[in-house]
């Protein structure tokens, strides 16, 4: 019954066995045929039977779904016929809300590109439709088939080829060809860059040069051992607040996203505001650092870098900033002193778009589950790391068309290089992951989710977060794709001591780099205990601006007083080079 229900007809019964091929045939000439390939195709195939499986049980409700497209195709017909009579009528399919695929004015006003912009766009949302509407499809197994099924459409858009573009088939002629000739030399350039999947250029990478464009706070590096660099940045005031900040990176990304221009630097800022200001750099790993774990990342990392501070500054606590994954790292760093039965050496935790519950992964939970994550291992432990250059496209494809597709069409079609800037640089500046822990980052904390069960050790100790006391700041982004604000906020609640919840506005990099000179987003403060999206936002309360001034304030009480401004390393820890430091210019693993 399954195979008669998907045969022939209209294109949504046609789509669902196509896709599988589709999918398939995608996978492997971006990704190659490889263990994750295989593993993601078995997925997406199983996904699809269960789907087959659930539809045939209620077979109206697809029905009624295909009746609904051709309706809506007969509107579009009807509407094509008036309009090339008619050019002053409006279309009956406008474009969703922030999408600009189809912005050329040949798009609406040439009928048959018009017609066919909205068959596109009419069967892509009764696709989607369909998937969500269907009962008694697991939501693991919806959410899966929603993003795969939404990487094909979006892949198979009339925007993204030459002989479906209006723009592309007029600038083509103009040009004669001379912009497809561009970008082959494009293409062929990035492919060279690229590891298992197409890495597509964001941004021109000669357009900025670490510590001369980006990453200019003055600073030095005063310790380096095999997993990090410390950075201590220079006092730009007379007196500074007696307890240092640490800073702690993503472990997954490179620094200076904390350190990028003059006007939106936050390192820059911090110093400003009297913070005696140390971050972490972390090495970017190769073959030779395949053994590296989580617990090195505390032990050689967190808990070495407050052991310096404490040699240069005297101070036996410091303030700390985790941003991303290296909050996760702060808070396991708390909770094993805590563990250990040592004296707190944080004296405030401020947690940046930061995950301790693992529940809601966000949309990379679509690749999170026992076959891709094993896959995952097996082409890691094969060559010790895990690919940086893989990592940044597969966040990039969880936005694919703001993300990979326009730069797509800009570089290779139009012959384009990008614009120039600073975020989009740096997104593009990848660093890998050792294969230990980029293992234990996939299965333990977010296919497991060990770390909010309490079952995560370092050594012979647990890592219970319960008995962290150490008042905390959550500052989570409302769009954040990659760390839901519900998720992170929920996290919060693992935690003991007091805890501050601030939501921004834009995403997890712009809602978190948000200078106080731009007034560009604002934030919602409530003092009320999360509980839902829903319950905090309705107590919430929006402030324009920027949070870091929030915070500044929020932070006040834990500053000690003001002592002289503190010169950088001393006698135990000199300067060993200057910022940014050796580091965060690896493009690959050095040699030593």
């Amino acid at each position: 019954m399954q195979q008669n229900m998907f045969e022939g007809g209209d294109p949504i019964r046609q789509f669902f066995q196509w896709n599988e091929t589709v999918w398939s045939d995608l996978q492997k000439a971006s990704l190659g045929d490889n263990p994750v390939t295989q593993a993601l195709s078995r997925v997406n195939a199983e996904d699809l039977n269960t789907f087959y499986e659930v539809v045939a049980s209620n077979p109206v409700r697809l029905l009624d779904m295909q009746m609904q497209w051709w309706q809506g195709q007969l509107a579009i017909c009807q509407n094509s016929m008036v309009r090339a009579l008619d050019r002053s009528a409006e279309s009956v399919i406008a474009d969703p809300p922030g999408d600009r695929r189809f912005q050329h004015q040949s798009w609406k006003e040439d009928p048959n590109f018009d017609f066919l912009r909205q068959s596109y766009l009419h069967f892509a949302s009764s696709l989607m439709q369909t998937l969500e509407v269907v009962e008694g499809l697991p939501d693991p197994v919806r959410q899966r088939l929603i993003f795969f099924f939404r990487q094909t459409i979006n892949a198979l858009s009339p925007s993204n080829f030459i002989w479906s573009n209006p723009e592309l088939l007029h600038r083509t002629l103009e040009e004669k060809g001379a912009n497809l000739v561009k970008g082959i030399r494009l293409f062929q350039e990035d492919l060279a860059n690229s590891a298992n999947l197409l890495k597509i250029r964001m941004t021109r990478q000669s357009a900025f040069e670490l510590g001369k464009d980006l990453a200019t706070t003055p600073g030095e590096v005063v310790f380096r051992n095999d997993v990090f660099e410390l950075i201590q940045y220079g006092a730009s005031t007379e007196q500074v607040h007696q307890t240092p900040l640490l800073v702690i990176p993503p472990f997954i990304n490179k620094f200076y996203i904390l350190d990028l221009r003059e006007q939106n630097s936050l390192v820059r800022w911090l110093r400003d505001q009297g913070h005696t200001v140390f971050l972490m750099s972390w090495r970017n790993p190769g073959r030779e650092q395949a053994s590296i774990g989580f617990q090195d990342l505390i032990n050689a990392g967190t808990m070495e870098a407050i052991r310096v501070i404490e040699r240069i500054t005297g101070e036996k606590e410091v303030n700390a900033i985790g941003y991303c994954i290296g909050g996760t790292l702060l808070a396991s760093t708390m909770a094993l002193y805590a563990a250990r039965r040592m004296k707190p050496r944080v004296k405030s935790a401020t947690f940046l778009t930061t995950l301790l519950d693992f529940t809601q992964p966000g949309e990379v939970g679509v690749f999170i589950n026992e076959p891709v994550v094993s896959a995952m291992e097996q082409m890691n432990d094969a060559q010790g790391y895990f690919d940086g250059r893989q990592m940044a496209v597969t966040f990039s494809l969880l936005r694919e068309n703001s993300l990979y597709w326009n730069y797509y069409i800009d570089n290779y079609l139009k012959g384009e290089e990008p614009a120039d800037f600073d975020i989009l640089y740096w997104n593009s500046d990848s660093t890998n992951l050792s294969a230990t822990c980029a293992s234990f980052l996939l299965r333990d904390l977010y296919l497991d989710n060990k770390l909010s069960k309490g079952e995560v050790k370092v050594g012979n100790f647990g890592v219970d977060l319960s008995r962290v006391q150490t008042p905390s700041y959550f500052l989570s982004t409302r769009d954040d794709h990659i760390a839901l604000w519900d998720a992170t906020f929920k996290g919060s609640k693992l935690l003991g001591g007091d805890t501050t919840l601030v939501l921004g506005e834009s995403g997890h990099v712009a809602g978190v780099v948000n200078p106080p000179t731009k007034n560009k987003y604002g934030y919602w403060l409530s003092d009320a205990g999360f509980e839902s999206p829903e319950q905090w936002l309705a107590s919430a309360r929006r402030e324009s601006g920027s949070w870091w001034p929030h915070w500044q304030q929020w932070v006040a009480p834990h500053l000690g007083k003001q002592v002289a401004a503190r010169a950088i390393g001393n006698a135990e820890c000199p300067g060993l080079m200057p910022a940014p430091g050796r580091y965060v210019q690896q493009t690959l693993p050095i040699a030593e």
